[in-house]
């Protein structure tokens, strides 16, 4: 069991070029489950392979279990990793494959096979331990891919995208299995590296979003570390905002009219909105971002809340809910309502909206978010 401390980490690969990773600042505490995750180019990988000791650091210091590991060799970190690829041995067994890593190192028969037994358990491989890979699904074999890391009894666990291989219905069950090992393991820390924002928070106890390009570069390359709940009801700017949650934040533009401690009033296409937050380092004419998420619109023209009134440009039915793409003028931003399934609304129809101040966000010309002073749940 042992936690994992990135301290000022950098990495790139040739002075001069571009940092892949700067600046990186995370602790994953024993036991827990972190994700890292970002757009395309973002270092993710990188970044595990850091751990792994497949990249080299530039600068900064990587502590594994309280031990600076940037120069342990790999087979000395007590790491063991799942690759995108299943690479198994297509002429090895289940069983073959699974114990080929402890064979290597020499491990006493009865243990290999010990380990074996009991990894096969965890996975519900035990029926399958004497199949070759052609006989197995996609799904079986990326369980016996860890079923692989699971026999080294790592202290650290490191999944690069594992599940980006398998179809839809696979990659949902193979993400509980994957879940229920972490449960049944317990002791094993886990880094787990996925583009896919569903898998973050619905897998992470913590949860490292990355960003790309220039901000990389000023401002270094973790755009917010923690709880999948923190990143989404807090985020603290635009990126984060954008990046966690499906359908993404809307986002209005608009100038602050008033800027106090336990609230500010924004001016959103000449609709006065307050905001439960504490906009005193704004100042009256600041161009700001308002942000709310699909599912914090309600649609009505009573009650609290400022309302806006929109027009319905089109719907997308998906039987549990329903999304509306919504017109709030000419030119700008389209605006998404997540209903019910049974939402009674049509095309072209005016829809009145009320925003009401403890769901909405707000961000400064810079992008950063101003402090919530009402807070949604944890």
């Amino acid at each position: 069991m042992s936690r994992i401390d990135f301290k000022n980490v950098c990495k790139r690969y040739a002075p001069g070029l571009p940092y892949t990773i700067n600046d990186a600042n995370i602790t994953v505490g024993k036991g827990e489950f972190c994700v890292f995750v970002g757009p395309s180019g973002c270092g993710k990988s990188t970044l595990l392979r850091m751990v792994a000791g497949l990249e080299d650091i530039s600068s900064g210091d990587l502590s594994i279990g309280g031990v600076r590991v940037n120069d342990l060799p790999p087979a000395r970190r007590g790491v063991a990793m799942v690759f995108q690829s299943y690479a198994l041995y297509p002429h090895m067994t289940v069983a073959e494959n699974m114990a080929f890593g402890l064979r290597v190192l020499g491990s006493d028969s009865a243990e290999i096979e010990r380990k074996v037994k009991k990894a096969a358990d965890i996975l519900q491989l035990g029926a399958l331990l004497d199949r070759l890979p052609k006989a197995l699904s996609g799904g079986q074999r990326q369980r016996v891919a860890i079923g692989r890391a699971i026999v080294k009894e790592p202290d650290v666990f490191l999944f690069d995208e594992p599940l980006s291989n398998l179809d839809a219905a696979l990659r949902v069950q193979t993400r509980l299995e994957i879940a229920k090992l972490h449960h049944d393991i317990g002791t094993a820390s886990m880094i787990y590296v996925t583009h896919d924002q569903v898998e973050a928070m619905t897998l992470a106890d913590k949860i490292v979003l990355l960003r790309t390009g220039q901000a990389v570069q000023d401002e270094g390359s973790v755009a917010q570390f923690g709880t999948p709940m923190d990143l989404y009801h807090r985020p603290r700017n635009l990126f984060v905002a954008e990046f966690i949650g499906s359908p993404k934040m809307n986002i209005l533009p608009g100038r602050l009219v008033r800027a106090e401690a336990g609230h500010a009033v924004v001016e959103v296409h000449g609709t006065p909105v307050t905001v439960a937050v504490d906009a005193r380092r704004g100042k009256v004419g600041d161009k700001v971002s308002l942000g709310i998420r699909p599912e914090h619109l309600l649609v009505g023209d009573s009650g609290p809340g400022a309302m806006l009134t929109v027009t319905l440009r089109q719907m997308e039915r998906l039987g549990d809910s329903s999304m509306l793409y919504l017109d709030l003028e000419p030119g700008a931003p389209m605006l998404t309502l997540r209903l019910e399934g049974h939402a009674p609304q049509v095309a072209d129809e005016r829809v009145p909206l009320r925003l009401r101040a403890e769901q909405c966000h707000l961000f400064d010309a810079a992008g950063q978010a101003y402090a919530r002073t009402v807070d949604l749940p944890a």
